[in-house]
């Protein structure tokens, strides 16, 4: 099945992928932070949402 691109949540809301643009929007806008701090957030902490927020955060 394809992903629908239309949905404005993640899919899986409890992980990041860091590779969907439309995933990334949607996080960033979640967490209020811009591409890079949530690249970056992945970097240091992996895909779990929970750890990103965390990370976030700090």
């Amino acid at each position: 099945m394809p992903d629908n691109k239309h949905i404005t949540h993640p899919e899986d809301a409890k992980r990041i992928d860091i590779h969907d643009l439309h995933e990334i929007r949607n996080w960033c806008q979640a967490f209020g932070c811009t591409v890079e701090e949530l690249k970056s957030a992945v970097d240091a902490v992996g895909t779990w949402a929970k750890d990103v927020t965390a990370h976030l955060n700090k």
